[in-house]
């Protein structure tokens, strides 16, 4: 995928990958053609051979070498453009029919070569190509003066050449398609990720809000304490807790560690705890982390409402199946879970719903008059299965989620370069059929016996070709069946082709089938190992080798060049199978953990930076009002025994209890934070009266934030009664309370909505005081192309 020049793993791997099998491919060719070549030439032949074979076996070593060590690429293009010109050269030095079969093929397939080589250089690899054919037809005419030059291994190789290129680039474009459609499911996977991740550290974070800032001011605001030593470290530990950013726990910690630290309160909100730790419990630290929290608050709410002074902790690990299992009970006066209001976040958010985001789970038994008693569990998925354990699949790690999609992403990138894997063999098998075959097939008529048998072995390879292309074109695999039944035909074919030539034309000019049944094998059995495409390319051979020496025993000679003609055409064809399965089984799983590794780098810095964005906005809206207070009651500038400080109090702890109502999943949600608001200054003594008129309709969250934050103010301020009324009508929704014997403000910040609220221009408030009763409206002016639901 390239994208501003950018080149995606998929390609960048296949790149590398061809590039390095077209060097050891024509290297190995050199090689060994230039060994037969030194042994067919005569004595007196042999130091004019070496002069030139020596330097092009040389200058692959080099090559070779440069896949590690890069080399310039003048340098490069220099030594391949010599290996081939010396090659070509070599036929007047070498002599023979078999010497010039041998240098054609050389030259053939180091040409071929050249085009996955310079895959990235298309111009450098098609002047390779004209040097190869041009050194190849100098070489033919240096050694028969006599005769012209012999086109037809020229265009042969020219079309060899140009299906090379067509074949890359459709592998390239498969690899590009595969790249790019990664990218779009990484985008959308890195955005849920993002999402969620931010989603946990809001829960987490109005999770410590209410363990911390929200249940320090509360109970400041309703002066429920003689003795207020414990407020001042508390409140400095409050301020610690919100400027610490979660989301970022890494690592393993012993959860037995910290549950030993569990604080137990002070004075006489202290609760004694009895502990039975089974350690060391070694989890990840976000699961420790939620528990401790958990347990923390736990310990708080039987401080608060058990009516007992003791409690019992106890955590160890079942053997049965690794899950780590964190208990608190206590013998107090119990309460039934069902009727425990849903706005009550103590248990929904900071015991069951940390549980949850750590993929846990957390349970409360209790019964009025019968005590209580909390449960963690949190199952050890990656703890590897004790001896004794084995043959059970419930005690099989869960693969992780990054490790599924890793998965799926190299099934997906394999699917796409065996796709194309298979258009280039069908496109070669069509290609070579329709004009190279077709040519010696009709050409050739008066040799064969009988000649319809050839014609009908010719047609029912193009069967096979559009049988198995109407399946790949439809995205379909071909079936099992269907692939037997054609590769017993091509097999059929090569034997008719075979044993229907006269002696002598084997691999020869007239023998259309032999060089293009290979292909066609190759493009039924893409998909599986190379083994078994190397076994049917070992048939084929043996068929036709069977086939010759039926016809009588060949020379030495006719050997040599029939050897040849084997390693010209099926040694590239098992060449490119090793190819298409080195691109299969090594080079998608390859391109797919990169990508996975590149995209976890990626969702890591968006989540990153998302996190440090919305910890610094959550920040910045408490350091108007919560923050000062905590710090003045943190280094006691600030008394709770001024009643001031404790309506304040009461305001921040009311804004923040309609900031947990927030995402709570309700028909109504202004009402819902409404009542949040409501339930604090009921606590505070404050009788309330609550009315609703008109349907309901939507309202933006920003919008409901400012329409409620002069109810939360009013109210934070009312010490005796209170009416709250809510209008809806189908221009405007208005929220208005009236406080009766409400405290006169001495502080601006109480009265000002918190600065994280959006100013919408469509929002209005009105405050007014007569006497001790203090009016104050907020109203919403709303529109039908606003969205939202009118009456």
């Amino acid at each position: 995928m390239r994208r501003g020049g950018h080149v995606g793993n998929s390609e960048r791997l296949v790149n590398r990958t061809v590039e390095r099998y077209g060097v050891w491919l024509r290297s190995a060719v050199v090689l060994l053609c230039g060994a037969l070549g030194l042994v067919w030439a005569g004595a007196s032949d042999v130091p004019r051979a070496l002069a030139l074979l020596a330097p092009a076996v040389l200058a692959c070593g080099v090559r070779l070498r440069a896949l590690r060590r890069p080399l310039p690429l003048a340098l490069i293009w220099t030594l391949d453009a010599a290996v081939v010109a010396l090659l070509g050269l070599a036929q007047p030095v070498l002599g023979g029919e078999g010497a010039n079969a041998m240098v054609e093929v050389a030259v053939g397939i180091s040409v071929i070569a050249f085009q996955f080589e310079w895959a990235t250089r298309p111009v450098a690899g098609a002047a390779l190509a004209v040097v190869g054919g041009v050194a190849c037809v100098l070489g033919d005419l240096l050694s028969s003066p006599a005769h012209g030059p012999d086109v037809v291994p020229l265009v042969r190789m020219l079309i060899q050449v140009g299906l090379s290129r067509a074949g890359y680039l459709i592998v390239r474009a498969r690899a590009r398609a595969a790249d790019r459609s990664a990218a779009v499911r990484a985008a959308l996977r890195r955005e849920a990720d993002v999402a969620a991740a931010r989603r946990a550290t809001e829960r987490e974070y109005l999770a410590t809000l209410h363990d911390t800032a929200s249940a320090t001011l509360l109970m400041v605001s309703q002066g429920d304490s003689r003795d207020w030593a414990w407020l001042p470290p508390r409140a400095r530990q409050d301020l610690e807790a919100l400027s610490a950013m979660p989301g970022f726990e890494t690592g393993s910690v012993d959860l037995a560690a910290l549950l030993s630290c569990v604080p137990e309160g002070e004075g006489r909100s202290r609760v004694r705890l009895t502990t039975h730790i089974e350690g060391p419990l070694a989890i990840p630290s976000g699961p420790g982390l939620a528990i401790f929290n958990g347990v923390r608050e736990a310990v708080t709410n039987v401080s608060r409402h058990s009516g007992v002074r003791e409690a019992e902790l106890r955590a160890w690990r079942e053997e049965s199946d690794g899950v780590v299992v964190v208990e608190l009970s206590d013998a107090g006066r119990g309460f039934d879970p069902d009727s425990v209001p849903m706005h009550r976040r103590g248990i929904s958010g900071s015991i069951i719903g940390r549980m949850h985001a750590v993929e846990g789970t957390a349970s409360i038994a209790s019964r009025p008059g019968a005590g209580t008693r909390v449960r963690w569990r949190w199952p050890d998925r990656d703890r590897e299965p004790r001896a004794g354990d084995g043959g059970r699949a419930a005690d099989v790690p869960c693969p992780p989620r990054a490790q599924a999609q890793q998965t799926a992403a190299v099934r997906f990138i394999r699917g796409q370069l065996l796709y194309g894997a298979q258009l280039v063999a069908l496109l070669i098998c069509l290609v070579w059929q329709f004009t190279i075959s077709l040519r010696r097939l009709l050409a050739h008529q008066d040799v064969y016996h009988p000649a319809w048998a050839q014609t009908a072995g010719f047609v029912c390879l193009v069967a096979v070709a559009v049988t198995g292309g109407a399946h790949l074109l439809r995205g379909r695999r071909i079936p099992p069946g269907v692939r037997g039944w054609c590769l017993g035909a091509v097999l059929a074919v090569s034997a008719v082709s075979a044993y229907t030539l006269p002696p002598g034309h084997a691999t020869g000019p007239a023998d259309w089938a032999f060089g293009v049944v290979g292909w066609h094998a190759l493009f039924l059995l893409a998909d599986l190992r190379v083994r078994v495409y190397a076994a049917f390319l070992g048939a084929h051979i043996g068929i036709n080798a069977a086939a010759v020496v039926w016809h009588g025993a060949p020379t030495a000679a006719e050997a040599a060049v029939l050897g040849i003609a084997t390693v010209g055409s099926c040694g590239l064809q098992l060449a490119i199978g090793v190819l298409m399965t080195h691109l299969l089984r090594d080079t998608a799983p390859a391109a797919g953990s990169a990508a996975a590794r590149e995209e976890e780098l990626r969702t890591r810095e968006r989540i990153h930076e998302h996190l440090q964005s919305d910890h610094k906005e959550r920040y910045r809206a408490l350091t108007a009002t919560t923050v000062p207070l905590l710090v003045g009651l943190g280094h006691g500038v600030l008394s709770p025994y001024d009643e001031e400080v404790r309506l304040r109090c009461g305001v921040e702890g009311a804004r923040m209890r309609r900031l947990f109502a927030e995402g709570d999943a309700v028909a109504d949600p202004l009402l819902n934070e409404l009542r949040a608001c409501v339930e604090v200054a009921e606590h505070q003594g404050v009788k309330v009266n609550l009315a609703v008129r008109g349907r309901p309709g939507e309202v933006p969250v920003a919008v409901r934030r400012e329409l409620i934050d002069p109810v939360a103010v009013t109210l934070g301020r009312t010490r005796s009664a209170a009416r709250v009324t809510v209008v809806w009508t189908p221009a405007a929704v208005r929220v208005s309370v009236v406080g009766v014997d409400c405290a006169d403000d001495r502080t601006e910040a109480a009265a000002v909505p918190s600065q994280s609220r959006a100013a919408d221009p469509r929002v209005s408030v009105v405050r007014t005081r007569r006497g001790e009763s203090v009016w104050a409206e907020a109203s919403w002016s709303r529109s039908v192309s606003s969205g939202v639901d009118l009456p």
